[in-house]
This record gives structure tokens, sequence and C-alpha cells, in this order.
């Protein structure tokens, strides 16, 4: 699989991205402690694998279409990229308030799942990005499975060290301050793939 370690690096900055499941996290762990929180974690980690096997069909529909739809998807993924760059830039904080959370862990699983399926950023990853690390030569099939497994994977080790540091940062997350810091340190990051992704050649 070609780039495999450059998607490791993306899907890393966008699980990494403020997002609902992150604020979830935070405040299961918050309110119940890390162990507490595992179950909202694995609760998103399952939603992306739900999310991908709906999106695996059809992008690999897409990838066996045409040159020209390949590269209209490029287009697609380049422009997401930039838009989420953008987006990151001008964040102001991504915890405004901390919203009521389960007691049950397979509610807070459920709560977590819900939220993920919900969440647009994964489905647009999947279709938009997935894509251009696939090898046409390669089995379609057992190469989604090894990307969406990484992704997966880094929700899970990303959101314990969310979960983990919650506690410890409670007024720093309040504030707001470091996270204006890292929004603009990730906008760049991503505004500087999305202008990669769109001159790339397939």
């Amino acid at each position: 699989m070609a780039d495999y370690g450059l998607f490791l690096l993306l899907a890393t900055l966008t699980v990494l991205s403020p997002g609902p499941g992150v604020v979830l996290t935070i405040s299961n762990a918050l309110r119940h402690g890390w162990s507490g929180a595992l179950p909202g974690i694995f609760g998103i980690a399952s939603g992306a694998f739900i999310v991908a096997g709906l999106c695996a069909s059809s992008v690999g529909l897409i990838l066996a279409a045409s040159a020209t739809a390949f590269t209209m998807l490029k287009y697609i993924g380049a422009m997401y990229l930039l838009y989420l760059g953008f987006k990151m830039w001008r964040t102001q904080g991504f915890i405004p308030e901390l919203t009521a959370t389960s007691s049950r862990p397979w509610r807070r699983f459920v709560e977590a799942l819900s939220i993920q399926l919900l969440n647009p950023k994964a489905g647009f990853f999947f279709l938009a990005v997935f894509p251009q690390f696939i090898k046409s030569a390669g089995n379609y099939y057992s190469q989604f499975f090894l990307l969406v497994s990484s992704y997966a994977g880094l929700v899970v080790l990303i959101h314990c060290g969310y979960g983990l540091m919650a506690n410890g940062a409670r007024g720093w997350l309040s504030s707001g301050q470091g996270t204006r810091v890292v929004g603009k340190l990730s906008g760049v990051t991503f505004l500087g793939f999305g202008v990669l992704m769109a001159s790339a050649s397939k």
C-alpha cells in the first residue's frame, strides 16, 4: 500500500481534531474517570467500522469507474481538507460546555456509537481520503480493512489520551487558550495536506 505512513499521520490529525466525539470522551472522563470513558471510546471506534463498511462499496465503485471519477474524488478530498484546515484555523476553542452523559456503561457506548454514526467527519474521511491510499492493483477489501482498522485503533489510542489528560487539564480546557494554539497548528497542517492532495497524480 502506498504512503501508509502518510495515511497514519493524516488519520491521526483527523482523529485529534475537535468534534462531538472528543467532547463526549472528555465529558465522560471528567464525570466517570478514565475507565468510565472507555465504553464511549469503544462506541466511537465501533461507529468508525460501521461507517467505513457503508462507504466501502461506494468507494470501490468510484475507483473502478474511471480516471475522471478518481480525479474528481481527489479534488473533493482536497477541498474537504482545505475546509477543515480553514475551520480549525478559526476555532476559538472546542469545549464550550460539558453536556450530561449517561451513568450506565452500555448507554455511554450507545451514545458514543450514535454520535459517530451521525458525525459526517468520518464518512467524508473514508469517502474522500481513503481512495488516495489504495492501490488499484492490490486487493481492495484487504487494503480497506487495514486502513479502517488503523483508523479505529487511532480513535481508541487518541481518545484514551484525551480521557487521561481531561481531569488534570480541566482549567486549560475550560479557558480554550491551549486549544486555540492547537487549532492554528492543525489548521495549517490540514491546509498543506489539501494543497498536496490537489496536486498529486494517480
